[in-house]
């Protein structure tokens, strides 16, 4: 029986039943109209010749009499006596027997169908309910038999296609994986000098940096089968489970070779085994240890590709992570100021944008933006351009946009006293002038406000000036930039002669970039060039919580007056600035006052400072 019938066998039966009845009930409403009658009456019509013809109904017991006036009338009898005889019973002559027809009726098709429903119908409703019961226990089954299945997903045609092109800002990594492309393009090239086609790829790079879109960039250049499916789909509540999805998809990755399989956060299985509170026979280590053997076990001589990706390395079994198993680490990282100008236009490629947009500009406004914040960056400028009426996207839209994805959109419904909002002046201005002022912090000003966004009261945006010096912070620079988070509560103190709570994130700030400097960095005169504190995290309880001290509590104390040292000489260090230069300041904050808002041009023009020479 096909399946489609047997799923709907039960349906089909009911609807039957009520069809039959249905049709039943109109057969017995479209009849002719009868009259009752008696023998006494029927035996006078016979002998009157009125009669045209008598029927005896199948079970015997029922005369239809039709008159040869086309009346029709019906008298029962008993169902064993013979109806001609019973006639002649009556009187009726044998002349007159032979004036009417006689006949006597079949079944009706009808009646026979509805008798045997009527006997079939408890064994059919019997029988049904035993093959639904069947059904769903058959269901049960493969599902529980298709439990230990994996469920990675196999990238058709019919999905949309992200090539090489469409990927920006990660050149050297994009070529590792254009490699592995042509070796499966192309295996000859490369088998004929020795080489071998790597077992596993691994991506590595912070949340957001484009390892999951380089993927999708393998799968749509490959032209081979790729099969997609994420790490925590591996590891359930029961055991043995992920072990078995594992072997489930490397046997259909062998049967599909060559082909690529791509594990998505393999963190999520690949945590380093004997790290939990659980022993070494938990689940995720058990399904970690068939990865492994799958990967590089004892029979392995097939070409099937892994590429997983993680922003979590550190916590990565080191038998995952050994070349046979992971031959390719690549680093996936934020993109520099050449990457983000790309990945801006390949977001705005295809969209509408003003012919005078300056994506360089932009790009140097978004240090440590990843590729998703790029991304997202570009749309809320669309979103932005949308809801103000216009058709194209222009530079004020994409300026907004970076402000609006960093902190968070304005909120000018925000009451704020006359007090609170010169305070905020102030404070926004000390940290402008200062970092305009500061020797070595080799910044620029690009916009200062003081509307509120986000938790902040208002924003000094700042952009390096230089960003190829920025990968590598010196003394000096890390010092200016303490100094130029200090300022606003500098400027609040020469100002108003007090203080207020909201320069806590600057201090904050301040204070870490300090205890960086003296104790990983070796930038403390005391101390020398030695680094303090081992950092190690406890895997299964989370990042950073258990820290190693390595030194006495003679150092600590050291170390804690250090640090001090560099957080009040930084202080009175922007106070002078300040001081020094109190005019500016306060030009600066009334002009703040006045129009909330202030733009790189005009505050270069404040500070009477040269335009800055863009890099190349």
């Amino acid at each position: 029986m096909p399946k489609s019938l047997r799923n709907n066998l039960i349906p089909i039966i009911l609807i039957t039943l009520v069809v039959a009845y249905a049709i039943m009930a109109f057969a017995r409403t479209s009849a002719p109209r009868t009259v009752d009658t008696s023998f006494n009456v029927l035996v006078s019509e016979i002998n009157a010749e009125q009669i045209k013809s008598i029927s005896v109904s199948s079970d015997g017991t029922t005369l239809h009499v039709t008159k040869t006036d086309g009346t029709i009338e019906t008298l029962n009898k008993e169902p064993n006596v013979d109806t001609i005889q019973l006639l002649k019973d009556y009187g009726v002559s044998q002349k007159a027997l032979t004036s009417f027809d006689y006949r006597v009726e079949g079944v009706p098709f009808l009646a026979q169908i509805s008798g045997i429903l009527i006997y079939l119908l408890p064994v059919l409703l019997i029988g049904g309910f035993f093959l639904f019961t069947m059904r769903r226990a058959q269901s049960g089954a493969d599902q529980a038999f298709s439990f230990g299945r994996s469920r990675a997903r196999r990238i058709t045609s019919e999905t949309p296609v992200v090539t090489f092109q469409d990927v920006a800002g990660c050149d050297e990594s994009k070529q590792e994986l254009v490699e592995v492309v042509e070796f499966l393009k192309n295996p000859e090239k490369f088998i004929q000098l020795g080489a071998r086609i790597p077992k596993g790829v691994l991506l590595v790079g912070p949340p957001g940096s484009g390892k999951t879109l380089l993927a999708k960039a393998v799968a749509g250049e490959a032209g081979v089968p790729f099969f997609s499916l994420s790490g925590s789909e591996f590891v359930e509540l029961f055991v043995g489970v992920g072990a078995s999805r594992v072997r489930d998809l490397f046997d259909q990755a062998k049967k599909a070779a060559p082909c690529i399989v791509f594990i998505d956060e393999i963190d999520a299985v690949g945590r380093q085994r004997g790290a939990g509170l659980g022993g070494g026979n938990d689940e995720r280590e058990q399904t970690l240890n068939q990865m492994l053997v799958e990967m590089d076990g004892f029979n392995t001589d097939t070409n099937v590709i892994v590429i997983a990706a993680t922003n979590r390395p550190d916590i990565l079994d080191p038998a995952l992570m050994r070349p046979g198993r992971f031959d390719r680490r690549i680093v996936v990282d934020a993109p520099d100021l050449n990457g983000r100008e790309a990945i801006l236009k390949v977001h705005t490629r295809g969209k509408p944008v003003a012919v005078d947009i300056d994506l360089r500009a932009i790009a140097r406004q978004t240090p440590g933006f990843t590729g998703a914040d790029i991304e997202n960056l570009v749309n809320e400028a669309a979103i932005l351009t949308a809801r103000a009426g216009k058709r194209e996207i222009g530079q004020m839209e994409l300026q907004e946009a970076i402000e609006k994805v960093a902190l968070g959109p304005e909120r000018k419904s925000r009451l704020i006293s006359p007090r609170e909002k010169e305070v905020v002046a102030y404070h926004e201005a000390g940290h402008a002038v200062a970092a305009a002022l500061v020797p070595d912090a080799e910044v620029a000003v690009q916009k200062v406000t003081i509307i509120p966004r986000g938790a902040a009261g208002g924003v000094t945006w700042i952009a390096p000036e230089n960003e190829e010096n920025a990968l590598n912070m010196t003394k000096r620079r890390m010092e200016a930039r303490i100094v130029f988070a200090l300022a606003g509560r500098a400027a609040e103190e020469i100002i108003f002669d007090d203080v207020t709570a909201g320069a806590v994130s600057d201090l904050d700030h301040a204070s870490q970039m300090a205890r960086a400097m003296v104790r990983q960095y070796g930038m403390s005169d005391v101390i020398g060039p030695v680094s303090f504190g081992e950092r190690s995290e406890m895997v299964f309880l989370g990042r950073e919580l258990a820290e190693g001290k390595n030194y006495s509590e003679k150092v600590a104390e050291v170390i804690d007056n250090e640090v001090s040292k560099i957080i009040k000489s930084s202080y009175e260090r922007a106070r002078q600035i300040l001081i020094d230069n109190r005019d500016r300041l306060v030009i600066v904050a009334k002009r703040l006052l006045e129009k909330e808002t202030i733009d790189a041009n005009e505050f270069r023009s404040i500070m009477n400072l040269a335009v800055p020479t863009p890099a190349a």
